[in-house]
């Protein structure tokens, strides 16, 4: 039989009502006599909620206590959803990350997923159940609860694909697919029929909510295609798969990241420092996303290194960044109020002309520009925080609105 697995976001579970027809949906998916796994997130702001609670408790909440808390959001859409599929008369059971087999390395509130063992999710299939899983955790090699990260449940999913050896992969929620920028920012942002692998990687990386990309690696890796729909309004989706090279060139789509910050370090012996201040973010289990190394020298002189690290969604960082102030002395500045502003597309690199009449765009706006990074499908710009939507209509009218995909 068949295998598909579905993934239901937050807005798609919101409430009872929205519960309700989420089951409808599946019931009549699995009415086609199709083998059916869903994976769900918490429903609505309940993450949100529960990291309010945390830090009304403490300033600094542990991880695996805060991997303890937050791996409860799931487990509760996943049990009243399991209960309204057995009301239209459906049999349905709902798992834990750890109850489906998803085995994760020890790394708390950003785990990496290792290895899935879907024995059971098999079995309860083989038996013509729905089975429900919570996304967004697992289970370490030492038994501790783990979770994935913010939009973590999206990796669930696409990792259960893989397993599963299932068909296709459909994350729901409450768009139509991806857009080439958020439509909250940007008016004229175009829907996208279809992305590559990379392409939607790189998106995720820079900021765009819709898929997480650990869930396109795990995707690109088994070479499994994601459909992005709405979960009430059918009609379009977005279709994320292997494309051939140079099928699609240019800048698909501008993506923004608000809440970044640069650590910058200097002076003499910088590589020293640099080491030392990549051990004590990756002890504090702080992602960093961008990397710059200028200068080093056998002597260590006039040497400069920078991170740039994504404070959304760690957790105490205040409180890190005045540990590793105090660790690194005067040689450490900290850059705040800085968002990344990201051009996404192949081929944006094979020479400067993109880069550079994007760096002419912006100064011509009065918009400074404090670092810049690349890739082989993203051009990532360092601008002010309160300046970044502005940053992003530029841009989108420049490449994206005034030139054909």
């Amino acid at each position: 039989m068949t295998c598909i697995v579905q993934k239901y976001g937050g807005s798609s579970v919101a409430d009872v009502d929205k519960l309700r027809k989420t089951a409808g949906l599946i019931a009549g998916l699995k009415a086609q006599n199709f083998d059916i796994a869903v994976v769900v997130s918490a429903m609505g702001k309940t993450t949100d909620e529960l990291v309010r609670m945390a830090r009304d408790i403490a300033s600094k909440p542990p991880r695996r206590e805060m991997d303890m808390l937050l791996s409860t959001g799931e487990r509760i859409t996943m049990s009243l959803l399991s209960m309204a599929l057995h009301e239209r008369g459906f049999r349905a059971v709902s798992l834990t990350g750890s109850q489906a087999g998803i085995i994760t390395n020890d790394r708390h509130n950003d785990a990496q997923v290792i290895e899935v063992r879907p024995f059971r999710v098999q079995d309860e299939m083989a038996k013509g159940k729905v089975v429900i899983i919570g996304g967004f955790q697992g289970v370490s090699y030492k038994r501790d609860i783990t979770t994935l990260g913010r939009g973590g449940s999206d990796t669930t999913a696409v990792a259960l694909a893989a397993a599963l050896d299932a068909e296709r992969c459909e994350i729901y929620s409450d768009v139509d697919g991806v857009y080439s920028a958020d439509p909250s920012l940007e008016s004229q942002a175009r829907h996208l029929p279809e992305l590559s692998y990379p392409v939607m990687q790189e998106m995720s990386t820079a900021g765009a909510k819709v898929l997480h990309s650990h869930a396109v690696q795990f995707a690109k890796e088994k070479n499994i295609a994601i459909y992005a729909r709405s979960a009430f309004e059918p009609g379009r989706e977005t279709v994320i798969r292997r494309i051939s090279p140079g099928a699609i060139i240019g800048v698909q789509a501008v993506v923004s990241e608000k809440q970044v910050e640069r650590i910058r370090l200097h002076g003499q012996d910088a590589h020293t420092l640099f080491r030392q201040a990549a051990e004590f973010l990756e002890g504090e289990q702080v992602p960093i996303k961008e990397v710059n190394v200028t200068g080093i020298t056998a002597a260590g002189r006039h040497s400069k290194a920078s991170f740039v690290v994504s404070t959304q969604n760690i957790y105490g960082w205040e409180q890190i960044k005045a540990a590793l102030k105090h660790k690194i002395g005067d040689r450490m500045d900290i850059d705040t109020d800085l968002a990344a502003l990201s051009l996404i597309g192949e081929g944006l690199n094979r020479n400067n002309l993109t880069l550079l009449e994007t760096l002419d765009l912006l100064a011509q706006n009065m918009i400074p520009v404090s670092g810049i990074t690349t890739t082989s499908f993203r051009i990532s710009l360092l601008v002010p925080s309160q300046l970044v939507e502005k940053s992003v209509q530029l841009c989108h009218t420049r490449w994206v609105a005034d030139n054909s995909i």
